[in-house]
């Protein structure tokens, strides 16, 4: 009796082990993610660890994508997945567990982003044209900086465009990772170290020569640059002294009346511009007689390219006429440009070129260099915002809501519609004109620069007006359409709350604030509500509305240039029911107090740990 009992004890035992694995065989799965994939590519430092540990998984991602289409492995392989990451983690960190150290979840590695989990699923998503683009910009990855730097800005503008569901938190599996893991599954002839290093910034260890190479990589970069700057300065200035020895022959060979607009270096080449265009061609002799012989009285806006004065021609057309501070010959082809860029570009929310006038005026003046438009009657948006209460009271919200978008369809056109496209650079309300009706009119290009579609531009030269011009521009040199929907961020920003740019920290005397991260700051509060400008009038029913425009706002002004959507995108936001995209944390502020930047670089604070204010300000 006693031997049964223990034979059936043993077979009911043996039967619910047994039970339980296929149990538990039936809830958990294998990894199909191969974490082995990373053993080539090991983390460059231990501080880290949790940022490479998201390269590591978005890495392994592509290559599921690429043998089985999917994004993410199923839910029931999620404990596994962990499990195989933690171990290959391992021999890298010592005591390392992502899910408790990082604040990862479990489900997260499974769950997909807008719930696309298939390539299907993607490709429906966004669409082919898009894809395309992908195509051409990421099949050849190399150590090339302009071919990844192409190939990235092609992916982020997918993810603004198109991935703009909310990730409920899941930094794991995210949208903005997306892009990146099709372009390295489908899109690049093959996952090797360039690409890998451009799509996931993770870098090899190649044995024995990992680390020597890398170095000499870099030397070989820096000293080609240093000789490619200086061979660069010398062929400008050899151009540049070139150019002016023509343009003084020309000067000697002209002859005729000096005062009329033929006397000019730049003559030929705006004589080419109006022969294409209906621009007018005025004397000197009309400009003066317009104006009251250039009236002090006249001038009805000053800056540093010199003064506007309101004219009336014979017609009894009102006209504003902008003169040049310059009046050297070495100016001709700056003004020519500024002529050029204004007649080549057609739109209801840019202010229109009438006429021009080149002119070589008498008594030791030198020359003159004059445009001119129709005179916009209401003034500059500056004036409504920063002038007297009267006028910015008189910006109902209707009116306010009609000048943002207004401004962003002019903007939009410069990138997306002129050809070729346009940068303007010098965004900011005083550069905003407002006719009768309050329709809002993009104005002085005189830093406008042409752009060839996706081009970059690196200049020592940097332009533009402080708290308008974007980070990576104003500390680097580099330009791109997205610099202006920076400005264009920023002067949203002062438009819904009727504050400057740059604006006084009211817990610090004394001490500068962005606009764009006070208003920041006001959004994580939950205060979105507190950066409108109180004296607005006719406010919507619906309050999101404004809580949105302020985080189109913020998210147009983010220093981090890849988070900023492009023009037609910020435009779509506000012309339909979009959501505004999740708003990444910002770096602290380009002009931050000394002690925030000690206190955000201090590991033990709780601040965000960027280090990315390049400009700080001494208390």
């Amino acid at each position: 009796m006693t031997m049964s009992f223990f034979l059936l004890l043993h077979f009911f035992l043996t039967a619910v082990v047994v039970f339980s694995d296929q149990l538990l065989s039936v809830t958990t799965s294998n990894c199909p993610l191969n974490f082995s994939t990373i053993q080539k590519f090991p983390p460059k430092t231990t501080t880290d660890k949790c940022q490479y540990t998201l390269q590591a998984i978005h890495l392994t991602q592509s290559f599921l994508l690429k043998t089985s289409s999917l994004f993410v492995p199923p839910s029931n392989a999620s404990t596994s997945c962990w499990q195989d990451l933690t171990t290959v983690l391992s021999q890298h960190f010592q005591s390392f567990d992502p899910l408790l150290d990082c604040g990862f979840s479990t489900p997260w590695i499974s769950q997909g982003c807008m719930n696309i989990t298939t390539l299907k699923d993607f490709e429906s998503v966004v669409p082919s044209s898009a894809l395309d683009d992908v195509r051409d910009k990421c099949y050849q990855l190399s150590n090339n900086s302009a071919t990844c730097s192409s190939c990235t800005v092609t992916l982020g503008n997918i993810k603004a465009g198109y991935l703009n569901g909310s990730d409920k938190g899941n930094n794991v599996t995210d949208c903005t990772s997306y892009p990146a893991v099709y372009a390295a599954g489908v899109v690049t002839a093959t996952v090797d170290d360039d690409s890998v290093l451009c799509l996931f910034a993770l870098d090899s260890a190649t044995v024995g020569t990992g680390s020597s190479s890398s170095i000499q990589w870099v030397i070989g970069v820096v000293v080609g640059g240093v000789f490619l700057l200086v061979g660069g300065a010398l062929i400008g200035l050899w151009r540049r002294k070139r150019k002016r020895k023509r343009r003084r022959r020309r000067m000697r060979e002209m002859s005729g009346d000096r005062n009329d607009c033929k006397g000019a270096g730049s003559v030929a080449q705006l004589e080419t511009i109006q022969s294409h265009t209906t621009l007018v061609r005025y004397t000197f002799d009309e400009i003066k007689s317009s104006t009251n012989g250039l009236s002090v009285r006249n001038i009805i806006g000053r800056g540093g390219y010199g003064n506007v004065y309101r004219g009336i021609l014979p017609d009894g057309s009102e006209i504003a006429v902008k003169r040049f501070k310059n009046l050297s010959d070495g100016g001709d082809e700056d003004f020519a440009h500024e002529v050029e860029v204004i007649a080549s570009v057609c739109h209801i929310n840019l202010l229109p070129l009438r006429g021009y006038c080149v002119a070589k005026s008498q008594r030791f003046v030198g020359h003159e260099r004059i445009t001119v438009c129709d005179l916009v009657t209401k003034g500059s948006l500056h004036d409504h915002l920063f002038g007297d209460d009267e006028k910015r009271r008189k910006l109902s919200w209707p009116i306010r809501q009609k000048i943002a978008i207004g401004m962003a369809r002019g903007i939009a056109y410069l990138h997306h519609g002129a050809q070729p496209a346009i940068i303007h650079r010098d965004i900011k309300a005083s550069n905003i004109l407002l006719d009768d009706e309050f329709e809002p009119k993009v104005a002085d290009f005189g830093l406008a620069k042409f752009s060839p579609e996706g081009a970059t531009h690196l200049s020592t030269r940097v332009a533009g007006t402080l708290g308008y011009v974007a980070p990576e521009y104003a500390l680097f040199g580099k330009l791109t359409d997205r610099s202006d929907v920076y400005s264009f961020g920023v002067l949203l920003l002062e438009l819904i709350s009727g504050k400057k740019a740059i604006v006084e920290n009211t817990n610090t005397k004394g001490e500068a604030l962005m606009l764009s991260d006070w208003a920041w700051e006001m959004v994580k509060e939950g205060r979105a509500l507190d950066v409108v400008d109180n004296c607005i009038s006719e406010l919507p029913t619906e309050k999101m509305v404004l809580e949105k425009y302020v985080r189109i706002g913020i998210l147009c002004s983010h220093p981090q240039l890849q988070e900023r959507p492009l023009m037609l995108q910020v435009l779509k936001l506000m012309e339909t029911d979009l959501k505004v995209p999740i708003i990444r944390e910002r770096p602290i502020s380009l002009i931050s107090n000394i002690n925030v930047i000690e206190r955000s670089s201090n590991p033990g604070s709780s601040g965000s740990g960027h280090s990315s204010s390049l400009i700080s300000k001494e208390s």
